[in-house]
């Protein structure tokens, strides 16, 4: 009964490994990813180490360029402009220091390049219904639920969260799939009441264990993208015991929208040097 709930996003990435791989080889492709990172950040070292294997296993060549976390924006936007020039893709690592801009570093990629899908022209894109490439978390959550098979048309899906990274391009992928959605934030009134009536809820604030057991409707499905640490230990927004009992889906964290991310991070790199083929 435990695993007929849960949403695994390991095992539909792994499904998205092998199709890329064999994408790869059979069309010949030469797909590289170019990395850029600030500073030493643990969290960000681990995930940028597991970006640069499986890139590698299905043969994606991937480099990182590694700044120290007092680099001058000058010096990443001259390494970012040469990547649009040697490379089919090109991501820089969030968060970066604060004092660079976020925006205006990334606003640098060529937005034919950007596999994170965060240039303004590709939100711009996506917002207007043409979407080039897509944001990788909020594209992973989508593919996620399609590869279960969860008819998104028609139902009420309320996104916890309206950051440029995740809500609001999940909010504009989830209105391209016919839904009816809600983007609720930290100022939400009665934030309660509007969770507990969605068919599918996602949450993505980073508070851990924030979403109860009274927030949700009855077998509702349910999306955790948050990430905490709590005690040395990662926690999604979800409480995903209390909730567990309630719900008929549901995605573990770790274990669900993580796996589809960076996998969704591979696909866009493959589907670029695809374009330029």
């Amino acid at each position: 009964m435990i695993n007929e709930k849960i949403l695994d996003g390991r095992l539909i990435a792994g499904r998205i490994y092998e199709k890329i791989s064999a994408t790869i080889k059979t069309k010949h492709l030469q797909p590289k990813l170019s990395i850029i990172q600030v500073g030493n950040n643990s969290a960000s070292n681990i995930y940028v180490n597991k970006k640069l294997r499986i890139a590698k296993e299905l043969g994606i060549s991937a480099n990182l360029y590694k700044f120290d976390i007092d680099a001058k924006k000058d010096e990443i936007i001259d390494r970012i402009e040469r990547c649009n020039q040697e490379y089919s893709g090109t991501i820089v690592q969030l968060p970066l220091p604060n004092h660079l801009d976020s925006s205006e570093i990334i606003n640098n990629i060529h937005p034919d390049l950007d596999v994170d899908g965060l240039t303004i022209v590709n939100q711009g894109l996506l917002f207007n219904g043409h979407p080039n490439i897509c944001p990788c978390t909020p594209l992973g959550v989508v593919t996620l639920l399609k590869n279960y098979n969860i008819d998104i048309l028609g139902k009420h899906v309320v996104i916890v969260g309206r950051s440029n990274l995740v809500g609001k391009p999940l909010m504009q992928m989830m209105l391209h799939e016919d839904a009816t959605v809600t983007l609720c934030h930290s100022k939400t009134n009665n934030l309660k009441d509007i969770t507990s009536s969605a068919d599918i809820l996602i949450s993505a604030t980073g508070c851990a264990k924030f979403i109860k057991r009274d927030f949700v409707k009855e077998n509702a499905i349910v999306v955790d993208i948050g990430i905490s640490y709590v005690n040395n230990k990662i926690s999604g927004d979800v409480d995903f015991d209390d909730v567990f009992q309630k719900v008929s889906k549901i995605t573990p964290v770790p274990g669900g929208v993580g796996p589809m991310t960076v996998a969704m991070l591979m696909y866009n790199t493959m589907k670029v040097a695809e374009n330029f083929a």
